[in-house]
C-alpha cells in the first residue's frame, strides 16, 4: 500500500480489497443496510488507508436520500429491543454489543426508553437511531428526550451523523475480523 496505513491496517485493507465485489457489498450491508452506501464503498476500493475508507463512508451517508436512510434504519433494532442471541448475523451481534449499556438498565429506564421510542417513531416515522456504543441507558434516554424536540430537518441531520458514527465503528469491526 502506498498510503499511511499501519501494518495491521494494511493487512485488513488488503483482505477487504481482495474480496469479490459482491462479497464485499454483502459484508458492507451488515454494517449498513443502505444498498447505495454499500455499493459505493465496494466500488471505490482500493483505499490507501482506513481514514480514506471512513471518509468515503461519511460522504456516502451524507448523500443518501431520506428513503435510503430509512432503508439503513431498517437494519437496526430499536434501542432496548433485545436482539436474540440466536440471531447470529454480524449485524445482530454488533447491535447487542452497541446496546450493552441498555442491558444493565433498571425497569423504569427500559420502560421509559420503550415509551419514548414509540413516541419518536410516531413523530418522525422511523426508529430512534443513536450511536449507543459506550453510552448508558440514562444517556440514551436523555438524548431521546432532547431529540423529540427537533424539527424534521434537524432530526434527519442528526440521524445522518449518528449513522456515520455507527458505520465507522462497524467498518473498524468488520476489518478487525478480516479473513
Amino acid at each position: 500500500m502506498t498510503g499511511t496505513a499501519r501494518p495491521a491496517e494494511e493487512q485488513q485493507l488488503a483482505w477487504f480489497h481482495g474480496l469479490p465485489a459482491g462479497q464485499a457489498r454483502e459484508l458492507l450491508l451488515a454494517c449498513c443496510a443502505a444498498g447505495r452506501w454499500a455499493g459505493r464503498l465496494a466500488a471505490a476500493r482500493p483505499y490507501p488507508d482506513l481514514t480514506a475508507l471512513l471518509r468515503e463512508s461519511d460522504e456516502a451517508v451524507a448523500g443518501l436520500s431520506e428513503r435510503e436512510l430509512a432503508a439503513a434504519l431498517a437494519g437496526h433494532p430499536r434501542i432496548g429491543e433485545r436482539v436474540p442471541a440466536a440471531a447470529g448475523s454480524r449485524s445482530a451481534g454488533w447491535s447487542r454489543q452497541e446496546q450493552s449499556g441498555v442491558a444493565a438498565a433498571d425497569d423504569p429506564t427500559r420502560h421509559a426508553l420503550a415509551d419514548l421510542s414509540a413516541a419518536y417513531e410516531q413523530r418522525f416515522g422511523h426508529i430512534y437511531l443513536v450511536c449507543a456504543t459506550g453510552r448508558s441507558a440514562a444517556e440514551l434516554l436523555a438524548l431521546l428526550r432532547a431529540r423529540l424536540g427537533h424539527d424534521d430537518a434537524t432530526e434527519w441531520r442528526v440521524v445522518r451523523s449518528e449513522l456515520q458514527q455507527i458505520n465507522r465503528i462497524r467498518l473498524r469491526k468488520l476489518l478487525a475480523g478480516a479473513g
